[in-house]
């Protein structure tokens, strides 16, 4: 069930064990050739999947589409908020929720920049409410074991733009997709301990804009994308989340 899409008096009918989630994501710059709009059509997409498998298990909350990306602002096109100001919005929504009575939130992340402050505003919420359960997950983490069985790049492969957020973006939108554009593997390496990618990060964090990262904006191996991937990267994704959503309102 969509959120926006129930009367007030339809929601307020639900069982408030019913775990609600917020998709967050972000507005910038995909490299060359996916649309500013990727990470957030990804998460939305994710949870339209589970909304087909789960209609009446599951309420979606509209998503936050603009996220942390400051370190994505030497492209064109990007938006940002401060971490400050994404760790607020996200507790606002939450905090309605709350106020409606619904005890489980799940906050579905499709932008690696905001995992910092999303961590935050979960530890943040969680301790001022403990009456509530609320969990954070960025999907590739969420899928990571299955995802890592899909992809064929590798370490360093499948990141921003890469493998599989352009696998995901030719099965749901493959109009928006420039796969002439698509260029190759463009990551500047630094230190050994500080590269990583979606699925195998890093054992050091270190700091660099994506300008410092790569050249065109894209991480990975965007060429080894393809529709099949993106059917089974939703597959694994969906599965995943559903058994979150099925443990939480079960153990209510």
């Amino acid at each position: 069930m969509y959120w926006d899409q129930l009367t007030s008096p339809q929601l307020d009918r639900l069982s408030r064990d019913i775990p609600v989630v917020l998709p967050t994501a972000a507005t910038e710059q995909h490299g060359p050739h996916l649309p500013l709009a990727t990470d957030r059509m990804i998460g939305e997409h994710f949870c339209r999947s589970l909304h087909e498998a789960i209609p009446d298990g599951v309420l979606i909350l509209p998503a936050i589409g603009v996220g942390c990306s400051e370190h994505h602002m030497d492209f064109p096109g990007t938006l940002t908020l401060t971490h400050k100001t994404f760790i607020q919005q996200v507790q606002a929504y939450c905090k309605s929720v709350v106020q409606h009575g619904f005890r489980n939130i799940i906050i579905l992340n499709s932008h690696g920049g905001n995992q910092g402050a999303g961590q935050s505003a979960l530890e943040i919420f969680g301790r001022r409410h403990p009456q509530c359960r609320i969990a954070f997950a960025s999907w590739w983490q969420l899928a990571n074991a299955e995802l890592k069985k899909i992809s064929d790049t590798g370490p360093g492969g499948t990141g921003h733009a890469g493998e599989l957020e352009t696998s995901v973006m030719l099965l749901i939108a493959p109009q928006l997709v420039d796969t002439g554009a698509i260029a190759p593997k463009g990551n500047r390496s630094t230190f050994d301990w500080a590269e990583g990618d979606l699925l195998h990060g890093p054992r050091v964090s270190l700091y660099r804009t994506f300008k410092q990262r790569t050249q065109n904006g894209a991480m990975g191996d965007p060429g080894a994308g393809s529709r099949e991937k993106g059917e089974r990267i939703t597959k694994a994704v969906t599965k995943a989340l559903n058994k979150v959503v099925r443990d939480l309102r079960e153990s209510s």
